[in-house]
């Protein structure tokens, strides 16, 4: 799986505030967790995935994700600087080109406006991605944009599955 931490791969869901969606709808919550690790399978984005993860979990105020992400981040090698600095990439110097593309992408996706993603959001990061990269990045702000909205609905405690997904290895508690 790449070292990318699954939520729900066959083991006991997160503790939630308010519905366990795993345990109310188990083969939606099973078959949105291939999904996902399916897509985290992918070379490029195990690479990039993090900072996609980490920047739309924190659009969309997901706490149990940004949380979640952040820690997978650090454990796979993400510097912490950077992680700080996701949230203000366009002005931060750790991001390459390249990544600030993904990042622009992320954000059109995740905050689609009434016009849909501008045509110079597309050629930047058409400029920078391989047709491939291009799907496969925006399957991955598509799924990760599902999790955020059902972590903002059920509100599950952030933290609380560190030391089932092995999140507690990354040291930050």
């Amino acid at each position: 799986m790449s070292g990318v931490f699954c939520l729900f791969s066959g083991v006991e869901p997160i503790m939630t505030q308010r519905l366990n969606y795993y345990q109310a709808a188990p083969e939606a919550a099973r078959k949105y967790s291939e999904f996902s690790q399916l897509l985290h399978a992918d070379p490029f984005l195990a690479e990039i995935g993090h900072l996609v993860t980490v920047r739309a979990s924190q659009i969309n105020g997901c706490a149990f994700c940004v949380d979640m992400h952040v820690k997978e981040a650090k454990i796979l090698g993400e510097r912490e600087l950077r992680l700080h600095h996701v949230a203000v990439w366009r002005e931060s110097p750790l991001f390459t080109a390249k990544e600030k593309a993904i990042l622009e992408w992320t954000e059109a996706l995740t905050r689609l406006s009434p016009e849909g993603v501008p045509d110079a959001v597309f050629q930047r990061v058409r400029d920078q991605l391989s047709d491939k990269e291009l799907a496969a990045l925006s399957f991955l702000v598509v799924a990760i944009n599902g999790w955020n909205r059902l972590g903002v609905a059920f509100q599950p405690v952030p933290g609380s599955a560190d030391a089932q997904f092995g999140l507690d290895k990354a040291g930050l508690n």
